[in-house]
């Protein structure tokens, strides 16, 4: 059955090729969404003023991956304790958030932080929203499939080969078979 979620880690290059990764998901849709602006661009987004967050629309086949597995994929590669920032990328652009879909998702995530917190994984306190899903506005094209497209770029080389790299090891059992 196919379901949906939405996931701000950063970058939305970064968390595109994370997930493009992992076996069961169909789609990935680099957008924009919980800001105030209509309509809004990579440019006008990244000034920070609409107070939309880069995220990705994740299509999945839940037989294959679950919700749960969504989210553990997603704290381990990002940091969900640092407020608007994601390493260098500084702005609200690039918060930690889930926007849900329903009341289900918006509870499950709620446990899975609390079990994050309860169990001390991070040293910090996890700050990552959870927002009920808004229009979400795919972003443009020369976004989509970014890392496949320009792995040799020094942001792909540096930033979100490392994380592949993490992703590989962690979950090598929850990667597509080429």
């Amino acid at each position: 059955m196919e379901e949906k979620i939405i996931l701000a880690g950063g970058c939305f290059w970064c968390t595109e090729a994370v997930f493009s990764q992992i076996d069961g998901i169909n789609k990935i849709t680099p957008g924009y969404i919980g800001g105030v602006t209509q309509n809004p661009t990579y440019k006008e987004v990244c000034k920070g003023d609409t107070n939309h967050a880069e995220a990705i629309e994740v299509l999945y086949d839940s037989k294959i991956i679950s919700l749960a597995d969504i989210l553990h994929i997603f704290f381990a590669t990002h940091d969900p304790t640092t407020l608007n920032r994601q390493g260098g990328d500084i702005g609200t652009q690039y918060r930690s958030a889930i926007f849900y879909e329903d009341e289900k998702q918006h509870k499950l995530a709620e446990d899975y932080i609390k079990t994050l917190t309860d169990n001390e994984v991070y040293e910090q306190p996890i700050v990552t929203t959870l927002e009920p899903a808004t229009t979400f506005y795919p972003a443009e094209a020369e976004h989509m499939e970014y890392y496949k497209n320009n792995p040799n770029q020094p942001f792909c080389s540096m930033v979100i080969a490392p994380k592949l790299a993490k992703v590989h090891q962690l979950f090598a059992e929850k990667l597509k078979r080429k």
